[in-house]
């Protein structure tokens, strides 16, 4: 389940998240939306989103890099890039509190998707898994989260499984027309025998999970 594709594809995400000062949370958004083009200028931003509900003053935003040296590469332009330093790193990085970073693979079972349209919310569920990886776990997780595509009230967008950062951990992204209808899809699939016994038979691999409601900013792809 987590070699073959993944392995004889170089293809990485970089997940970054950023904790904004409480008090400069729009002036952050406000340097993001007038200067961001410079830096998807240099390599491929899938999302970037700011937390709604589960976090507050925090963005999340996903990378795609062909491999190792396409990020080094990336970075290293970046660097030398003399308007995105100026325009947009010197005012944004007295903004931020504290920034983290992961890389994760899609899981081979999963492509990344798109929302049927624009509008949307996006939820993203952290899942830290017990140590041991998809061979241990693996399949009894992909079997909850196609328990809850067989639902049909919601949409996946992707599944990613760390290589660096807080390992065994699985982030899950979806996406919904609205909260309300989160809440009402959330409802019935509890109430779904087929939904029941798959999460019963992957939580005995869980150690814990957590989930953010996302709101995607005006430059990211995923609207």
């Amino acid at each position: 389940l987590a070699t073959g594709p993944r392995q004889n594809n170089g293809i990485f995400y970089e997940i970054r998240t950023y904790d904004i000062k409480p008090s400069k949370m729009k002036e952050f958004i406000e340097v993001v939306n007038k200067y961001f083009h410079l830096r998807t200028g240099h390599s491929e931003l899938v999302g970037f989103w700011s937390a709604e509900l589960g976090a507050m003053n925090k963005v999340v935003h996903v990378w795609k890099y062909d491999d190792f040296a396409h990020r080094t590469a990336v970075r290293h332009a970046l660097a030398n890039d003399k308007d995105w330093q100026g325009k947009f790193i010197s005012p944004a990085l007295p903004l931020i509190e504290k920034q983290h970073n992961e890389v994760a693979y899609l899981v081979p079972w999963c492509q990344l998707g798109k929302p049927p349209k624009e509008g949307g919310v996006y939820e993203w569920v952290t899942f830290q898994m017990k140590p041991g990886g998809p061979a241990l776990w693996g399949e009894a997780f992909r079997a909850a989260v196609n328990a809850h595509i067989n639902t049909g009230y919601t949409k996946l967008i992707g599944v990613f499984h760390t290589e660096y950062g807080l390992l065994n951990t699985v982030h899950v992204i979806w996406w919904n027309e609205s909260p309300d209808h989160r809440a009402a899809g959330r409802h019935s699939a509890h109430e779904d025998a087929r939904v029941v016994a798959a999460v019963r038979d992957s939580v005995r691999f869980l150690e814990s999970q957590q989930n953010m409601l996302l709101l995607p900013l005006q430059c990211s792809p995923l609207k």
